[in-house]
């Protein structure tokens, strides 16, 4: 899977995922941090990579409809610290059908993980 880490998310998370076999780039190794999230987001489509943040702001499937992008996965950790966060994130990737994830709009709380997926006409 290609994936873009937000900022707001530790760098070891790459490295985590990447030993898991995905192709994984940072917004903050590409000099991106401070950038606005629009910005960050055309970046995130152009390269076709499911985002990883913890952003709220990209958790409106109004304004980011399941089917019209890559795929965000929106993390909401009830105590989101480093530790918990390099737990959880590769922990989903191991045991939900994450390569079923593109184009969907996923949230992933400590015990839940809420998958919106592109309507079917």
């Amino acid at each position: 899977m290609r994936i873009k880490l937000d900022e707001n998310l530790p760098l070891k998370l790459a490295v985590a995922l990447t030993d898991l076999g995905h192709d994984v780039e940072t917004v903050l190794e590409e000099g991106l941090a401070g950038h606005a999230d629009t910005h960050i987001w055309q970046i995130v489509q152009q390269e076709k990579r499911i985002l990883i943040t913890q952003d709220l702001d990209f958790s409106d499937a109004r304004e980011f409809l399941p089917g019209t992008h890559s795929g965000i996965l929106v993390v909401r950790l009830s105590a989101p610290s480093r530790e918990r966060l390099l737990a959880r994130v590769p922990e989903i990737f191991q045991t939900e059908a994450v390569h079923q994830w593109s184009g969907c709009l996923v949230v992933v709380t400590d015990h839940k993980v809420r998958i919106l997926r592109p309507s079917v006409n």
